[in-house]
């Protein structure tokens, strides 16, 4: 690993190349805050895949990619006189050394579960009206709703034991039954999103991360589907000529490889 005197050398010249940039390149010269922003956001899934599929190499582009663009905003930033990448990095700092009294104050911890609480507490004392006011709008639901679950539980607002988070999921998918008996299309919604809810609430007290969950199960399923193909077309069948039990032949066969 490289020293800090070499990091930061390493840091200034993305900054060195980043000026240059803006100054010179025509694509670079025309980007603004709004048209990074979906750029922003593909990089940040794309570490994520990354993250998911434990690829250190990956991982480290990718984190490039997503340095790069907070370098960016910080260029344009300056442009307008509103803020630079110092200001940034002094903001954060500031963030940090405050919301951790228990390291840089006198207050004393015992466990993460009183660091977070503190968090959010800190968080109202510094002008917050409500501690959901830090999940993003446009969080993608799942997301969402762990994050919310997280912010409401820092304040004390939740279930004292795991037994009863799947009592609730298990009312909630009895109610949604119900629904469904009754063919109510738009309660059958809600009761759906419930379930949701309380299994998403319930995945945080067995110590899972339901966003992960889900995405590393969407890759096994792509794998598996997709040896599928490849097996089927490598006899010169069609799937859309096959019958659904001749397909599982593949599709189990496919389990031994992605599990």
């Amino acid at each position: 690993m490289y020293t800090r005197k070499n990091q930061l050398e390493a840091f200034n010249r993305l900054l060195d190349i980043m000026d240059e940039l803006r100054e010179k390149c025509p694509w670079d010269k025309k980007q603004t805050l709004e048209s990074l922003r979906h750029l922003t956001i593909e990089e940040t899934y794309e570490l994520a895949d990354a993250i998911l599929d434990n690829d250190l190499e990956e991982i480290k582009k990718e984190l490039g990619d997503v340095l790069l663009h907070i370098v960016f905003y910080a260029k344009i930033g300056s442009e307008k006189g509103a803020f630079d990448i110092a200001d940034i990095a002094n903001s954060i700092s500031d963030k940090l050394i405050n919301r951790h009294p228990h390291i840089y104050g006198d207050i004393k911890v015992n466990n993460e579960e009183e660091v977070k609480q503190n968090w959010e507490k800190l968080k109202l004392k510094e002008g917050k009206n409500s501690v959901l006011e830090g999940v993003p709008k446009s969080l993608p639901a799942l997301i969402k709703a762990s994050r919310i679950q997280d912010k409401v539980a820092g304040v004390g607002f939740d279930w004292e034991e795991p037994h009863q988070v799947w009592e609730k999921v298990q009312e909630e998918i009895s109610e949604l039954n119900e629904e469904i008996k009754n063919k109510n299309q738009e309660k059958t919604e809600k009761e759906f999103g419930d379930v949701l809810f309380s299994m998403i609430n319930y995945a945080r007290f067995i110590g899972v991360n339901p966003e992960n969950a889900l995405e590393k199960t969407n890759k096994k399923f792509i794998n598996r589907f997709q040896f599928l193909e490849k097996a089927v077309k490598k006899e010169g069948k069609e799937l859309s000529d096959m019958t659904l039990s001749e397909m599982d032949v593949y599709w189990e066969k496919s389990k031994a490889y992605f599990k």
